[in-house]
């Protein structure tokens, strides 16, 4: 394999993959909303951590906008649940408390996630909570 030269940037890495695709298979109706709202709280969680975290502010502004997109969907009580926990940590500054959050949410979302999808939320948690 040739080296990129070394002008070239690296090619980005989705970190969801396997959780964007259970979503896109998932039957059109309640689990597929949930995995989506689940995709959408998770990447919010991969930008709230690490070198490459979003700024505080504009977190809290994609939080609440997360927020009110997920009031059009229908949520199960324990996952809208989980996920606004999970939406409110994103937009702080407390890596634990989004680690936790998040956990709880794949435990919640478990009976609709593949084996590769649950391990990418898992893996998504172990790094932030490190």
């Amino acid at each position: 394999m040739d080296a990129l030269p070394p002008y070239a940037l690296s090619e980005p890495v989705f970190p969801l993959r396997a959780l964007a695709v259970a979503t896109s298979r998932a039957p059109l109706g309640g689990v597929r909303e949930s995995l989506m709202a689940t995709l959408v709280a998770a990447r919010l969680a991969d930008a709230a951590h690490g070198p490459g975290a979003l700024p505080a502010p504009l977190r809290a502004e994609r939080a609440a906008s997360a927020r009110h997109w997920m009031g059009a969907l229908t949520l199960a009580a324990p996952l809208r649940g989980a996920l606004g926990r999970l939406l409110d940590a994103t937009a702080g500054n407390d890596a634990q408390a989004v680690a936790t959050a998040l956990s709880n949410v794949t435990e919640v979302t478990a009976p609709f996630l593949d084996r590769k999808a649950r391990s990418e939320l898992d893996r998504l948690t172990r790094l932030i909570g490190a």
